[in-house]
């Protein structure tokens, strides 16, 4: 199996550095999106974050399921940062098309994956990077604990695309810190 290599770090409220983190490598197949989300589930629900355990797994599923559904990438790379107040997902492939979009298909089934991650999400995005000699691309996410008071808005169409957070060119090729 080839090396993992981290992704870029977009986000536009850094983690702390006592986060902890996780990585997963797979082959990119049918059966991807449900490791992934086993994966992501029971490592939120036996840390502090056993509430956003279902948020992460849904959103995860439909990320990594785009990869098997529009990509060719042999890999699917899935690193979880967590952190005392926040969870970021980063998924990872070899696919150098262009970056995601959400899609409303109103007449089909498909095309609402990335507009639950918007709807779930407190940021996302999506950066290219070249790592070797070869291109990749990460769909990341930012989950965080709900404030007392206050509940999401989850509802189909609350979540208006165009409202993710996406780092420019020169800051998805930063290097990765040592």
């Amino acid at each position: 199996m080839p090396p993992v290599f981290a992704p870029p770090v977009p986000f536009p409220n850094a983690l702390p550095s006592s986060c902890e983190g996780y990585q997963l490598a797979m082959p990119n197949s049918a059966f991807a999106a449900k490791i992934v989300r086993d994966f992501v589930g029971a490592l939120l629900r036996t840390g502090a974050h056993a509430g956003l355990a279902d948020d992460a797994r849904l959103c995860v599923s439909e990320v990594v399921s785009n990869v098997y559904c529009h990509t060719r990438s042999e890999l699917v790379r899935v690193e979880v940062l967590v952190g005392r107040e926040e969870v970021a997902v980063h998924v990872t492939n070899d696919h150098t098309g262009p970056p995601p979009e959400p899609l409303i298909r109103p007449e089909g089934e498909g095309g609402r994956g990335l507009l639950v991650v918007n709807g779930l999400a407190a940021s996302w995005g999506s950066s290219t990077r070249k790592v070797k000699t070869r291109r990749t691309k990460t769909v990341w996410f930012v989950l965080t604990e709900p404030q007392p008071g206050t509940e999401p808005d989850c509802r189909v169409g609350a979540a208006e695309p165009g409202n993710e957070v996406r780092p420019d060119a020169a800051q998805a090729q930063a290097p990765l810190p040592h």
